[in-house]
């Protein structure tokens, strides 16, 4: 299992409408990789949760599965559409 498909994973299984959650990687020569997860405006709040703590606790467990997998920093940009 790559990142792009852990992260698919993790917002899907919170995810009102799982079928329309997007997960791209891209890297940046400023800010190294950046995974772009985008989500439905419906279910903004169940991924971002009470003050952010669902989003907080993604990028820690995203970072956590990058530094198992030696694959360096990695920036989890979460948006609506």
């Amino acid at each position: 299992m790559n990142i792009i498909n852990y992260a698919e994973f993790l917002v899907k299984s919170i995810c009102k409408e799982p079928d329309l959650v997007k997960v791209t990687e891209y890297d940046t020569e400023s800010e190294g990789k950046i995974l772009d997860i985008m989500i439905p405006e419906s279910s903004a709040g169940s991924v971002i949760g009470k003050d952010g703590r669902n989003a907080k606790s993604l990028r820690i467990l995203i970072s956590a599965y990058a530094y198992i997998h030696n694959l360096g920093n990695i920036k989890v940009k979460i948006d609506t559409f």
